[in-house]
C-alpha cells in the first residue's frame, strides 16, 4: 500500500500481488514493503501492521491516489487467522516456521472451486469473479452494464428453488474490427439463446438452446429504452424466434416474454454477450481446446483448421462460433452443436487447476466477463452476481447436459417448427425440475415405483375432484367423463380448490394406491403427480374414504392425457454432457 501512496503503483501488476498459499488453498494479497527494494527483495517478519494478508470478499474498499493514478484497496487488511489447536503459521509459501511448528495439509477452498463460476453466466461461459477481484470492486460494478428486464423475470434468483437463466448471444457488431463480419448495422438479433436451467437441489444443470430460425409468437412487451422512456412493442406471430430482440427496438425482456410464452418457464435473469465476449473470455483464460472430426474452411466466417485438436482464441474462437456452411447439413442447427462443443470445452477448461490456480488468469477473466456481458438490473452488482455464480457453481459439469429444443423443417425450407409433442415433452421436463442426465437416476426410479403394481377396477375407484387452476368447469366435465366415460362411478365434484396449483395432483392413503394406480392409467398422470401418505384421503358423500384430485393449471381437459412421460430417461432428445469432448464433423 506504501507503494501506491508513493507513487510507484502504476509498476504494480494486481496479478503479482497474490499468491497461493497452498496451506490453505486460497488467494492472499503481497505487498511490498515501503522502504527502498533490493532486486530480490527478502521476506519480512510479521509486525503490528503487515504488509501481507488476505482480503475477505465483500470487504470494504476506499481510493488511494498516486498522481492520476486511482486504485481501490481495502480499508483493512487483518492478518492471518489462527487455527485453534495449532502453532500460529506465516500465510504466505516459501517462509518457515519456527521450532516445534509442523506444516498444515492443503485445505480445499469452497471459494477456489467455484471461483469461475462467481458472476454466473453461461453466455459464451459459465465465468466468475474470484476473492481477489474484490479489490476491484467498484471498478467491476462500473464495467456492467444493465438493461431494465421491465418485468418480465420473476423478480430474481432464490437460493431455495431451481434458477433460470436466459443467455443471449446478439449479432450485434459493435466493437473493434467486428464490422468487417457483415451486416455492420445489423440492430443486434437473439441469434444464440441458451436457457439454463439449474436444479432446485443444485445436483444438475441444463443448458437448452433455442434455435434462431424456430417460429414463435412474439408477444407484446413493454420495454424500457435507451433514454429511458418507456415503449409498448406490438407483439408479431409466426415470426423467426430472433426478432424477439433487435427488431422494432425490442429489448431483451421481450426475448425473456418470448422464452416464457414458448416454454411455460419464467426465467429469473438475462445476460446479453455481443462478438466481443466471445473474443476477450476465450483469451482471457489462454485459450479453449475443439475437436475436429474433418477440416473446416469456411470463407464466410473465414475459419481455417484442419483436423484434429486445436486450441483458438480471439478472432479465431469468434469464426469457430459462426461457421456453419461447412459442419454437418449447413444449417443453424450444426452451428449450435459447434457451439454447445465450444461451451462444454469452455467450461471444463476454466474450472481447471490451469485457470484456478493462476491470478493473473482470474483477473483477466474477470475483466473481460464485467467488460463484455450485460445484464438485468437486479443482478446489477458483484455481489449479487457473486451469489448467483456460488448456486450455479455447486453443479458438477458431469451433470450439466447441453440439448436443443427438438424441432422439425417449416414448408418454407428455411425455418423450422418445435416438433409437436416433444418438445412440450422437454419443456415440461424442465420445468418439473427433472434432470437430463444420470444424477437423479435413484430419484426418478422410487418415482416410478408409485406406478408399479396392481390397479383396483374403475368401479372400485373413490375421488373426490376439485378445480385448483384449470378452466372453469373442467372439475364437473372430469367427473362427467370418469362417470360415464371410463367406468369411475363412485366419485364426486365438490367445486373449487383452497388453492391454486401449477400441476395436478392426487392424494392418496397408503392404502389406496391401487386406485392411484388406476386413475394414474386413465388420466395420464406422472408418478411426480401422485402424493401418497397417511391422512391425505378424505371421505365422499356417502361417509367412504376417497382420494384427492385436484386439477391444475396443466390441466388440458376432461379425457386428455395430462402427462406425456414420468422420466426424463423416456424423453427422446439429442444431449451431451459437458464433460465429455465430442469432436464437430
Amino acid at each position: 500500500m506504501d507503494a501506491q501512496g508513493r507513487g510507484r503503483a502504476e509498476d504494480i501488476d494486481p496479478a503479482d500481488q497474490w499468491v497461493l498459499n497452498p496451506n490453505t488453498g486460497e488467494y492472499e494479497l503481497r505487498l511490498s514493503p515501503s522502504a527502498p527494494q533490493s532486486a530480490v527483495p527478502r521476506p519480512r517478519r510479521a509486525a503490528p501492521a503487515r504488509a501481507e494478508a488476505k482480503v475477505t470478499a465483500g470487504a470494504s474498499t476506499r481510493s488511494a491516489s498516486a498522481g492520476t493514478d486511482t486504485r481501490e484497496i481495502p480499508d483493512t487488511l487483518p492478518g492471518p487467522r489462527r487455527r485453534r489447536g495449532t502453532p500460529e503459521e506465516d500465510p504466505l509459501p516459501g517462509r518457515r516456521g519456527g521450532r516445534g511448528r509442523t506444516k498444515a495439509k492443503p485445505k480445499k477452498s469452497t471459494g477456489k472451486r467455484i471461483l469461475v463460476w462467481t458472476g454466473g453466466t453461461l453466455a459464451f461461459v459459465l465465468v466468475g469473479v474470484s476473492g481477489a477481484a474484490y479489490l476491484y470492486y467498484q471498478h467491476l460494478n462500473n464495467n456492467i452494464q444493465k438493461i431494465s428486464d421491465d418485468g418480465a423475470g420473476t423478480g430474481g434468483f432464490s437460493k431455495d428453488r431451481a434458477i433460470n437463466l436466459l443467455v443471449i448471444g446478439t449479432d450485434k457488431r459493435t466493437g473493434a474490427g467486428n464490422g468487417s463480419y457483415g451486416d455492420k448495422d445489423s440492430v443486434g438479433h437473439a441469434d444464440t439463446t441458451i436457457l439454463l436451467h439449474v436444479s432446485k437441489d443444485r445436483s444438475n444443470a441444463t443448458a437448452m438452446s433455442i434455435p434462431r430460425d424456430m417460429i414463435v409468437d412474439v408477444p407484446d412487451c413493454l420495454t424500457t429504452q435507451e433514454d429511458g422512456s418507456q415503449k409498448n412493442i406490438p407483439g408479431t406471430p409466426n415470426v423467426r424466434f430472433n426478432t424477439s430482440l433487435g427488431q422494432y427496438d425490442r429489448t431483451p425482456s421481450c426475448t425473456m416474454r418470448t422464452v416464457t410464452e414458448l416454454t411455460g418457464i419464467k426465467p429469473d435473469h438475462f445476460m446479453v454477450a455481443d462478438f466481443n465476449a466471445v473474443k476477450t473470455l476465450s483469451t482471457a483464460i489462454g485459450g479453449v481446446e475443439v475437436c475436429l472430426a474433418k477440416p473446416i474452411k469456411d470463407s464466410k466466417s473465414k475459419l481455417d483448421l484442419s483436423e484434429g485438436k486445436h486450441t483458438i482464441q480471439g478472432e479465431q474462437a469468434l469464426a469457430f462460433l459462426r461457421t456453419r456452411y461447412s459442419v454437418g447439413l449447413g444449417s443453424d442447427l450444426s452451428r449450435i452443436e459447434l457451439q454447445q462443443q465450444f461451451l462444454s470445452s469452455m467450461i471444463r477448461q476454466m474450472k481447471s487447476e490451469d485457470t484456478l490456480t493462476d491470478p493473473g488468469k482470474v483477473i483477466d477473466l474477470a475483466e473481460a466477463a464485467t467488460k463484455a456481458l450485460s445484464v438485468d438490473d437486479k443482478i446489477t452488482d458483484i455481489k449479487k452476481l457473486a451469489s448467483l455464480g456460488q448456486e450455479v457453481g455447486k453443479v458438477n459439469t458431469k451433470n450439466i447436459t447441453f440439448t436443443t429444443v427438438p424441432v422439425v423443417d417449416n414448408t418454407d425450407g428455411a425455418t423450422v417448427l418445435p416438433m409437436p409433442g416433444k418438445a412440450e415433452q422437454l419443456f415440461e421436463t424442465i420445468r418439473d425440475d427433472v434432470s437430463l442426465s444420470d444424477v437423479k437416476k435413484k430419484a426418478k426410479e422410487k418415482q416410478a415405483a408409485k406406478l408399479k403394481g396392481k390397479r383396483a377396477d374403475a368401479s372400485e375407484v373413490r375421488v373426490n375432484v376439485y378445480n385448483g387452476g384449470a378452466e372453469a368447469g373442467s372439475a364437473q366435465a372430469t367427473l362427467n367423463w370418469l362417470q360415464n366415460d371410463v367406468g369411475v362411478t363412485k366419485s364426486s365434484q365438490l367445486g373449487n380448490a383452497g388453492k391454486t396449483l401449477s400441476k395436478t395432483t392426487l392424494e392418496y392413503d397408503p392404502d389406496q394406491a391401487d386406485q392411484a394406480r388406476k386413475l394414474a392409467d386413465l388420466m395420464g398422470l406422472s408418478a411426480s403427480a401422485l402424493k401418497p401418505g397417511e391422512g391425505n384421503s378424505e371421505t365422499n358423500s356417502q361417509g367412504l374414504p376417497a382420494m384427492v384430485l385436484t386439477l391444475g393449471k396443466d390441466f388440458k381437459g376432461a379425457g386428455v392425457k395430462i402427462s406425456g412421460s414420468s422420466s426424463a430417461a423416456d424423453l427422446d432428445v439429442e444431449k451431451n454432457t459437458a464433460d465429455k469432448e465430442k469432436c464437430a464433423s
